[in-house]
């Protein structure tokens, strides 16, 4: 997720204001804005997690004649090379799906390991602005 968006999953000034004025307008927006601001960041995973298991409970119905899956897998034409073609595509289409899948979750790793390092960051800047402002000195400040 980009960190420079406007409205994502955190506190940040916009998405408070969109709370707030949900809150104002219809009270079930700013109830909505406030589940997304908590909740958000468990959304991907959630959705994810859902169509694995939609996807695995409808791979079972694959052998079954008339059912219209993906390309009607379970569908001969009746033509024993084109047929052997598409169930050899079928399946590095599907080796392909899961690489990226794990290329997206590598990602996602990534992406939430760089957030919390910019948060530990923010942070320590602020406590280290907070000491300086209660009267603390910081070595090298000579004013």
């Amino acid at each position: 997720m980009n960190q420079s968006a406007l409205i994502r999953p955190d506190w940040t000034p916009a998405t408070i204001a969109l709370m707030v004025l949900g809150f104002i307008v219809f009270w079930p927006l700013g109830l909505a804005m406030l589940a997304y601001i908590l909740f958000g960041e468990r959304l991907g995973a959630f959705k994810r997690n859902a169509n694995e298991t939609v996807d695995r409970t409808f791979s079972n119905f694959r052998g079954f004649p008339g059912f219209s899956g993906r390309a009607r897998a379970g569908f001969d034409t009746g033509n024993v090379a084109f047929d052997e073609w598409r169930e050899t595509e079928l399946t590095r289409l599907d080796e392909e799906r899961r690489r990226l899948n794990a290329m997206r979750e590598e990602f996602e790793t990534y992406v939430r390991e760089l957030r919390r390092a910019k948060d530990q960051e923010e942070f320590d800047r602020f406590m280290r602005e907070r000491k300086f402002g209660q009267g603390g000195t910081v070595e090298g400040y000579t004013g």
